[in-house]
């Protein structure tokens, strides 16, 4: 009789991913992602470090017409991940009252990607602390594990200092900072107990 005996999955919602050095996937080299939902039908996340070069907040809201009176209050844009790039979210504090089609992740965290948002925040009235993705990273049932467990990520708490800072390049030294790890220890070869 063949019994299929499934591990228990860790939450990692609110948590980021840091990439090994050896991690295997350029799209990923040194990247920072914050999960933004984790279950056992997979995992969602926006990749933190890595800006869009060719386009500004302030063209994006021109282009979908969002209406803006007077000077734009920009914010950064980053590259989320390479599922469904022209889809953008807004990543902000939990401070900003939202419509319920925005999706609250612990640590003090929302995701939303209505509309209303990015008016308010091309007017300065948007949430204290906020950056904007065009596309996200996505994993499918147990794809996350696996690569945790062939050692392709480190995980850590996410901090708004972290998430929100504006060293864009630099959030990567800076979360492994916040665990205590020097880049230079690494091992891009990892084993298992």
């Amino acid at each position: 009789m063949y019994m299929h005996i499934r591990k228990a999955i860790t939450d990692l919602t609110g948590k980021l991913l840091i990439a090994m050095p050896d991690m295997g996937d350029p799209r990923f080299e040194k990247s920072v992602i914050l999960i933004c939902s984790h279950s056992s039908d997979g995992a969602m996340g926006l990749i933190l470090n890595r800006a869009v070069q060719d386009i500004r907040f302030s063209d994006l809201i021109s282009q979908l017409n969002v209406p803006v009176n007077g000077t734009v209050h920009d914010i950064p844009l980053h590259f989320g991940g390479p599922v469904e790039m022209g889809r953008g979210f807004v990543l902000h504090s939990d401070d900003y009252p939202v419509s319920n089609r925005s999706m609250r992740i612990p640590g003090g965290f929302r995701v939303t990607s209505t509309v209303d948002i990015l008016e308010a925040i091309a007017k300065g009235r948007g949430p204290e602390k906020a950056l904007m993705t065009l596309g996200y990273s996505g994993w499918g049932p147990g794809q996350l594990e696996a690569e945790l467990q062939q050692n392709g990520w480190l995980t850590a708490e996410a901090t708004h200092e972290v998430v929100f800072a504006d060293d864009i390049i630099g959030k990567w030294n800076a979360s492994l900072d916040s665990m205590g790890v020097n880049a230079l220890h690494l091992s891009a070869t990892g084993g298992t107990a």
